[in-house]
């Protein structure tokens, strides 16, 4: 964000660069903040938010899984949310909700300690540079945490170090992003994004048991390809179906959907973009901005 922009923290509007913590913030020192990522496209009839009401949803969740009391409601943060993006006269954006233990005391118990609430939104554009023509991906020998461990279904800032690792691994081995498996050896997702695999004319994607993340995307694409008489399919996958799939794509609200055209130096299909996922990608953005009267409901306008 750049600091002449306006951020909304604590139920007030005020510049970005005067939304500072202390470096010993126990959000920055342990990982204890939750967060939200939601887009905001450009439509014809202006900027719209695409289904801000499920991100509110989740982020409210989250709080409630990570037992954090935000001192506001659900209908303060959808409203912060809109505002931030209207005040800062935005026509697409990414916008960010974050709560945060805002407290410099050091120790990890959160007890006593002040909860902040932030919401900033800023132009983005691809997560991936090269997501137009396709991902280059390697499976990771880190395994994807599941609920023993951490709450899979939250996002929590801390939860995410498993996916910087992932990524880290899979960037220095020359590749574009990583894919984890989950703690049985079974596909989970990747660090950010959700995925789903072409056979046969049908879609396949891991299911709620693989310790995925239930993306806002993933729900999207379950609805719209139903809705384009594709069949879906939810269930564990093998890593080797993964090398044998027609074609294979990442889908989340920074992703968006994104090819992946070759995993672990195998090609998937003939190793380009498949016409099914163009055609599931076609749709998602024709929704997103607005030409599909049909989902219309999915956007919240801006004004």
């Amino acid at each position: 964000m750049a600091e002449n922009q306006k951020c909304w923290l604590n139920g007030k509007l005020i510049p970005y660069s005067e939304a500072n913590v202390p470096i010993m913030t126990h959000s920055l020192q342990y990982g204890s903040g939750i967060f939200e990522g939601i887009r905001a496209y450009e439509t014809a009839e202006g900027p719209a938010i695409f289904r801000l009401d499920e991100h509110v949803n989740r982020f409210m969740k989250t709080a409630k899984i990570y037992m954090m009391d935000l001192g506001f409601t659900r209908e303060q943060i959808r409203e912060a949310i809109i505002e931030t993006v209207r005040e800062n006269h935005l026509k697409s954006a990414y916008i960010r909700p974050f709560a945060f233990y805002d407290d410099s005391r050091v120790g990890v118990s959160t007890y006593g300690k002040k909860i902040s609430v932030f919401v900033g939104a800023f132009e983005f554009g691809k997560y991936f540079s090269n997501a137009d023509a396709g991902l280059k991906c390697k499976i990771s020998s880190l395994r994807r945490f599941d609920s023993s461990s951490l709450p899979t279904q939250a996002k929590g800032s801390g939860n995410y170090l498993n996916s910087v690792l992932a990524m880290k691994e899979a960037r220095r081995s020359g590749f574009d992003e990583a894919i984890l498996l989950d703690r049985n050896g079974m596909v989970a997702e990747g660090p950010g994004e959700n995925i789903f695999l072409v056979r046969d004319g049908r879609l396949i994607t891991p299911g709620e048991d693989s310790s995925i993340l239930l993306g806002i995307t993933r729900m999207s694409l379950l609805e719209v390809v139903k809705d384009m008489g594709i069949q879906v399919i939810e269930r564990y996958v093998h890593r080797e179906e993964i090398y044998v799939a027609d074609e294979l794509f990442f889908c989340g609200t920074a992703a968006e959907i994104t090819p992946i055209l070759n995993v672990d130096g195998t090609d998937i299909g003939n190793g380009k973009v498949g016409s099914l996922t163009s055609q599931i990608r076609e749709k998602f953005f024709n929704i997103v901005q607005g030409k599909d009267s049909k989902y219309s409901k999915w956007l919240t306008p801006v004004k």
